[in-house]
């Protein structure tokens, strides 16, 4: 390898390195202090609460956690999240399919019978950057 394809490479590795982001997320509003807060990123409204990017899962021991998610390319994505309060892996919900454990979503968007849209819950992701979700 030459010098110049040396410095082309270290440059593109370079410009990669830089393209990736980081959203730190703050869920607040936690109410018992037990269980799991588990939460779905997701970068498109094709896959938005069915498949999603990447996932997190942090043991509740306050009001509030604090999940990072790294190595993003900046775009738009929407988080949802659940305090599985008695760790059973799911998000419990009544005989009509309403939750009872605690949920949220990026920009606290909330849907009507059902999730929101992913265009309501979508964050701009160009830098680092931090966001937070108010559980209801």
């Amino acid at each position: 390898m030459n010098n110049w394809q040396l410095v082309f490479a270290f440059l593109v590795c370079g410009i990669q390195a830089l393209a990736q982001c980081t959203v730190e997320v703050r869920i607040a509003n936690i109410k018992v202090i037990e269980g799991t807060v588990r939460m779905a990123l997701y970068n498109n409204s094709a896959d938005f609460m069915k498949k999603h990017k990447a996932v997190r899962e942090v043991a509740v021991e306050g009001t509030s956690v604090t999940v990072i998610f790294e190595n993003l390319e900046p775009g738009e994505y929407a988080i949802s999240c659940y305090h599985d309060v008695n760790n059973n892996n799911k998000l419990d919900s009544n005989f009509m399919g309403i939750p009872r454990e605690p949920y949220g979503f990026s920009n606290n968007a909330r849907g009507t019978f059902g999730p929101p849209s992913f265009e309501d819950a979508r964050i701009a992701v160009k830098t680092n950057t931090k966001h937070s979700i108010s559980l209801k």
